[in-house]
């Protein structure tokens, strides 16, 4: 997703679309030297370019998606049960993996949609805009890509958390009875809270890191190695995950209840948490959840860079590129 520089030896009809003007300002020899992990060269006329752009986020986008939901679930797990305890209810710490075949299955084409729209909408916005506004871009192509995703995140979660609550056995069973119970809108329990949490979180998060990347690059006049991606990934994940956590708990308390009425919205929910519980509880997890997106974030963007830089090379080296 950064900035991508084709070297001078490659054919002069060939571009690499920018992830940030700012490289406009590095001579030629260092940019020749830069040659980013998301780099997507084709052709200035080639009509295929918006294809091409939208097959590899797919790609890389689902496959990191799926790698973090399988390694880091359990923290995920536990998370979610400590959000939902009150009274200081016990965490059970069986069956940390409640729920992860079903989830998998519904993360990898939500993670693949979110960058489906994600990088096209960033790529465009990037060519638009001063290049003092690249947060800008960053910051609206997250929102949009977490708000087109959510259509099939939000399903995945609920069954999910519910799964990890230990109200169901399979994914399969909890379809069945949510939709029997609540009907399809069960599908879509805390849908305004999901979204509440998510698009700040993923518009702030993407922001984070490639104004990170872009500044790093800038400092050290050279392409980031895969260590350093982890890192500026883990950052930005600890810090979004610490900013949105109050969003989190009540999204999670909201798509937990199933049929019942315990809280009626989101300003109920806050107003009852906050009254019978404290407003310390809207901190609820926070440790499980900073530590999932931390991890999460150095696994996220070091598998989704190195994943770019893959199809880049293939993309290259194919004689239609």
């Amino acid at each position: 997703m950064d900035s991508d520089i084709v070297s001078s030896s490659v054919d002069q009809s060939r571009t690499a679309m920018p992830d940030s003007l700012a490289f406009k300002s590095i001579n030629d020899p260092i940019k020749n030297k830069i040659n980013g992990c998301a780099t997507i060269c084709v052709r200035q006329d080639d009509p295929c370019h918006f294809l091409r752009v939208l097959y590899e986020s797919l790609i890389t986008g689902g496959l990191a998606g799926v790698v973090v939901e399988a390694a880091l679930y359990p923290i995920d797990t536990i998370k979610t049960r400590v959000q939902v305890a009150r009274d200081g209810g016990k965490i059970i710490w069986k069956g940390l993996y409640s729920g992860l075949g079903g989830n998998l299955v519904g993360v990898l084409p939500a993670s693949a949609l979110f960058f489906g729209v994600y990088e096209p909408t960033k790529q465009k916005l990037l060519k638009v805009l001063p290049e003092n506004l690249s947060a800008v871009a960053h910051l609206a192509a997250g929102a949009l890509g977490g708000a087109v995703s959510s259509i099939v995140r939000v399903p995945t979660e609920v069954v999910k958390q519910r799964m990890q609550t230990g109200q169901f056995a399979s994914a399969p069973d909890a379809v069945r009875l949510i939709i029997a119970k609540e009907g399809f809108g069960g599908m879509y329990a805390g849908y305004g809270s999901f979204l509440l949490r998510d698009l700040p979180f993923d518009a702030l998060q993407f922001c984070v890191y490639e104004q990170l990347r872009i500044g790093y690059k800038l400092a050290a006049k050279r392409d980031l190695n895969d260590p350093e991606n982890a890192m500026l990934g883990a950052f930005a994940g600890a810090v979004t995950g610490v900013l949105t956590t109050p969003l989190d708990v009540i999204k999670t308390r909201l798509m937990v209840q199933g049929a019942g009425t315990q809280y009626k919205g989101v300003s109920d929910c806050i107003k009852t948490i906050i009254r019978e519980e404290g407003s310390s509880a809207l901190w609820k997890g926070m440790g499980p959840r900073v530590l999932w997106i931390g991890i999460g974030g150095s696994i996220f963007f070091g598998v989704l860079e190195k994943t770019k830089q893959i199809l880049s090379e293939r993309s290259q080296k194919s004689p239609n590129a």
